[in-house]
């Protein structure tokens, strides 16, 4: 019969008012034999309206009415659906939400009665239910059709509201309890020798174990095993582990029921690697000597659920105490939070913004968050020791260990988080922690969780929404309670007490927990807005200061800032809104000495940490420095004056140099650290011997002016020597140099010699006169004569003793000289007056390569300190910056003069000119490189942490720490740094013993 046309236009329009996306395809279902006589009824229209997908309920009662045996069942589930709302809202709310289950009612079709109505008991199920449910299944077959059958009714009260997901979270746990008893009892029916042998315990970990398990994943399980009674331990233990290899095959292997879900004893002592079966002494053992700190983190939800429960129980009761002293470990919370960022490195790229579970702001941030916290508290607080997330989070907040509103929020969070991860993973029972980028998908998820006016827009909006909580509050939660407690601001709110405050302190890697808490009672307590600024930065800055080798210093040095410069408008705001500024803060006050040292001579240089206009931490011109010191120079009354200006700008720059190389050698939550340590290395280099520079530019031009006025009567110039040359200074060296004057017209030579003499006198007093900015050494040692020849010679002078006296040694150090400041002709000329000294023409004797090497030896045996240990020296140890200069250096002098990219000061540069020159292979170029690199960054990272320069790895373990988190090792890792730093060194000191010494055998 045709429908007339207004008829279909207004079903057409009733369907897509509830919901249907395809109204043609559904006016078509509705006309079959079936449901032509219920087409019309509102009843069925608002039930299928009602689904998370309307479409795909319609379509999946479709195909459940095929399925019945005869006219009669299929009359029989209608006339029950229409007068049963019990039935009509779970049969129709599951296919509408899952295809998975509506196959498995295909499959089974009677089992659609199950959901026919519920008794008061049968509304909250537990253990003891589903084990009746599974009672008949007698192999994997039967046991999945069970199994399917419990999910069922487990999913229908879901998707219809009467459960919440903590509820289903924890049925699906109960279920998954009942389904391992029932396999082992199988596995154990086929095999009743080994039964008889052994003892068996089964285990449950993971979400299983924290009863609050997902539709679908892994069970994790540990197996414990004890010989029966009479038996002997060794049998005992094979047959357990049959008998559990059996159990994991009975869930795990697909058959034509498909799978239940994969059992995963990888958690047990030595993971895959170990034995699936241990004895209970075998178990703590391990435990006691070789366990990591995740393994005592994942012991937090064991739970004894299958087999001999009994032997279960002394297995939890005797690993408990050992987990609540993990928190006691060295470097246990920075272990836990660097197992998370793990995590999240290894998700794909492409995955990371759709990842519900482990992404930033995802699931498994809640559940380190919480974990971590039980560990710390939970030795003293034993309400803390819960497996159940959210309950352990309730516990938390009302000990005053996290805060009310934070924990509510999180709460939320976490259940709209895993409501998303239930209905995702129902749709077809696959383990996936993905969001689905599919409109129609999205769709579905959306209504299915209330979300009907634009189901896709709301979703998404509320998923970033809450995943935005989870990564803002995540890292705060270890910390806002902290100030909470030493605050004391708001009244009647459960508080941490001093002693539970000094735990979570110590557990966080707080050397002196009683002073770290006075600094935040004096930086957060208050009712001021600069009290207020403090308590919303303090939270995220204890995280930072954490992840360094030294918090106590960093927050030591905060507060030193902050009472410098707590009154200035601009401090706490540049903190609070720009991203940057306070994570790069964090970073520098708490990497060493140096920095912060620089930092309070002038607290104001915080604003170059910032993103806007304080210029940032991006290393400055050497002109912009020059023109920016001359300047200063020029305003100045007098000399000085003048030079402590310049010496001022010079510590500033310096602060910049460190701070950016810190925060370079760290990285940021928003960029990773530099993977290239050389564009590290080049960077200091190159800023510091600038600025060191420009420094003696402004100096020069503040003697002279004081002394001379506009003019000196000789021409002079500074010649860069050793590492200033090279452009390789480090923070703590001395800048080497050599001065040349020449007379000017008709000035004599004895009045010319005498000015220049004065003025490097008083440049060298003015740089060193004691002060709040870090004075500036200058060796002129690498002169002609060495200390026994005069400071300062004419061009003429150096031009008659280099013809006639030079040295083999002398012209090697000249390999590194240029130009630095004044007279920029006169130091071209000093130039081209040495460069056929540094490359010979005919390249080097065999004597003078004799006279090199003599020369070096004698070095290393004399200058190396006593008591040093050579190989981890980075100076004159085997493999040390020594070593690879002067085997670039001997390629300089022996082939500089045929190859013009030789002729540079720079180590970097000569070696890779080498390289292309084919004077050294690739391989031994980038061995050698690495090392020159590593020694430079050791040295720097020392002077760095220290604030004191030296040539070998610190003693004192934070120290060597400190230098470790710099050169991108973890905490605990300084021995693994030692051994990297030996390693490399090594197959350096291989490359020179043939390069530089001619020793042919490697």
């Amino acid at each position: 019969m045709t429908a007339a046309p207004g008829r279909r236009s207004s079903t057409f329009t009733r369907l897509l008012r509830h919901g249907f996306t395809d109204a043609s395809a559904a006016e078509r279902l509705l006309d079959s034999a079936d449901l032509a006589p219920l087409r019309d009824d509102p009843v069925l229209l608002d039930a299928l309206g009602a689904t998370a997908d309307p479409d795909l309920a319609l379509l999946g009662l479709v195909r459940l009415l095929e399925a019945q045996p005869g006219p009669g069942a299929r009359r029989e589930l209608l006339d029950t659906l229409i007068s049963s709302k019990p039935l009509r809202d779970r049969l129709l709310g599951v296919l509408g939400a899952s295809t998975a289950l509506a196959d498995h009612l295909i499959r089974h079709p009677d089992d659609w009665q199950a959901l026919v109505m519920y008794e008061a008991h049968d509304l909250h199920p537990g253990v003891e239910e589903f084990e009746a449910g599974l009672a008949e299944a007698t192999d994997a077959v039967s046991l999945r059709v069970a199994y399917r059958r419990c999910l069922l009714s487990i999913a229908a009260r879901d998707v219809c509201g009467t459960t919440g997901v903590a509820e289903s979270a924890a049925e699906l746990a109960d279920l998954a309890t009942a389904t391992l008893r029932a396999a082992l009892r199988i596995a154990g029916a086929a095999a009743p020798e080994d039964v008889a042998l052994c003892r068996l315990a089964v285990i449950a970990m993971g979400k299983c174990g924290g009863h609050e398990l997902n539709y679908v994943s892994d069970v994790d399980v540990i197996f414990v095993g004890e010989a029966a009674e009479g038996a002997d331990e060794t049998n005992a233990v094979r047959a357990a582990t049959r008998l559990a290899s059996h159990m994991m095959r009975i869930c795990s292997e697909t058959t034509v029921e498909g799978s239940i879900w994969p059992v995963d004893a990888n958690l047990r002592p030595e993971g895959r690697n170990g034995p699936l079966v241990r004895t209970l002494s075998s178990h703590l053992a391990y435990y006691q000597r070789w366990a990591k700190t995740w393994e005592f983190q994942a012991l937090l939800k064991a739970r004894p659920v299958a087999g001999d429960l009994g032997l279960g129980a002394e297995y939890v009761a005797a690993v408990q105490p050992l987990v609540w002293k993990a928190a006691e470990r060295e470097n246990f919370v920075p272990d836990v939070q660097k197992m998370r960022r793990r995590v999240v490195e290894n998700i794909p790229v492409a995955e990371v913004d759709r990842q519900l579970k482990l992404g930033p702001g995802g699931l498994r941030d809640v559940e380190f968050a919480v974990q971590l916290l039980q560990l710390v508290h939970g030795r003293a607080d034993t309400s803390l020791r819960s497996g159940t997330t959210l309950d352990a989070l309730k516990a938390l907040a009302a000990g005053g260990y996290v805060g009310r509103s934070d924990a509510a929020q999180l709460d939320e969070a976490y259940r709209f988080l895993r409501s998303m991860e239930h209905r995702i993973q129902l749709f077809r029972l696959r383990r996936t922690h993905l969001v689905p980028e599919d409109e129609a998908e999205l769709r579905r998820i959306g209504r299915s969780l209330g979300l009907r006016t634009d189901p896709v827009a709301e979703l998404l909006r509320e998923w970033k929404r809450h995943a935005g909580v989870v990564r803002r509050l995540h890292e705060k939660l270890f910390y806002r309670p902290l100030l909470d407690a030493v605050a004391q601001l708001a009244t009647g709110e459960a508080r941490l007490s001093v002693e539970a405050a000094r735990e979570r302190m110590v557990a966080l890697g707080y050397a002196d927990p009683a002073s770290a808490l006075r600094h935040l009672e004096a930086l957060a307590s208050g009712v001021t807005r600069k009290a207020a600024i403090q308590r919303t930065l303090l939270p995220v800055l204890l995280g930072w200061f954490a992840d360094s080798a030294d918090p106590d210093a960093g927050l030591l040095n905060f507060r030193k800032v902050s009472d410098a410069l707590g009154k200035t408008p601009w401090y706490l705001r540049l903190l609070r809104d720009e991203g940057a500024a306070a994570q790069n803060l964090a970073r520098v006050l708490s990497a060493g000495r140096l920095a912060p040292d620089l930092l309070m001579r002038a607290p104001e240089a915080v604003a170059l940490l910032g993103d806007g206009d304080g210029g940032g931490l991006e290393p400055r011109s050497r002109a912009h420095l020059e023109q920016e010191i001359l300047a200063a120079v020029n305003r100045a009354d007098g000399a000085a004056q003048a030079v402590t200006a310049a010496r001022g700008v010079r510590r500033r720059e310096l602060f910049r140099t460190a701070a950016a190389d810190i925060v370079g050698s760290y990285g940021t939550e928003e960029q990773a650290a530099e993977a290239d340590p050389g564009a590290l290395v080049d960077r200091v280099g190159g800023a510091v011997s600038d600025l060191t520079a420009a420094t003696l530019a402004g100096t020069l031009r503040a003697v002279v002016r004081d002394g001379w006025g506009d003019s000196l009567p000789t021409r002079f110039a500074i010649i860069g020597m050793g590492r200033f040359g090279g452009h390789e200074l480090g923070y703590g060296s001395d800048a080497d140099v050599l001065f040349v004057h020449e007379p000017r017209d008709g000035v004599d030579e004895r009045e010319a010699s005498q000015a220049a003499n004065k003025v490097v006198s008083e440049m060298r007093r003015l740089l060193q006169i004691p002060s709040a900015d870090p004075p500036l050494l200058i060796d002129a040692d690498l002169r002609p004569e060495g200390k026994s020849g005069p400071l300062v010679r004419t061009l003429t002078s150096y031009a008659a003793y280099y013809r006639r006296w030079a040295l083999t040694w002398e012209s090697h150090a000249l390999l590194r000289a240029e130009p630095v400041a004044g007279d920029e002709d006169l130091g071209r000329r000093f130039i081209e007056l040495i460069d056929p000294l540094r490359y010979p023409a005919d390249g080097l004797a065999d004597e003078a390569v004799r006279e090199i090497r003599r020369l070096k030896a004698r070095m290393e045996s004399e200058r190396l300190p006593r008591g040093a240990d050579p190989k981890l020296h980075a100076k004159l140890g085997p493999g040390g910056l020594s070593d690879v200069e002067w085997t670039v250096q001997l390629l300089q002098l022996r082939h500089g003069a045929a190859e013009p990219g030789l002729r540079t000061t720079r180590t970097r540069q000569a070696l890779a000119a080498a390289r292309t020159a084919g004077l050294i292979t690739d391989e031994d170029a980038a061995t050698l490189d690495e090392a020159w690199v590593l020694a430079t960054r050791v040295r720097n990272a020392v002077m760095l942490v220290r604030g004191r320069a030296a040539d070998t790895f610190p003693t004192e373990p934070r120290e060597l720490a400190a230098v470790g988190r710099y050169l991108g090792y973890g905490p605990g890792h300084a021995g693994d740094m030692l051994d990297a730093y030996r390693r490399t060194a090594r197959r350096a000191r291989s490359v020179v013993d043939e390069l530089f010494y001619g020793v042919t055998e490697r």
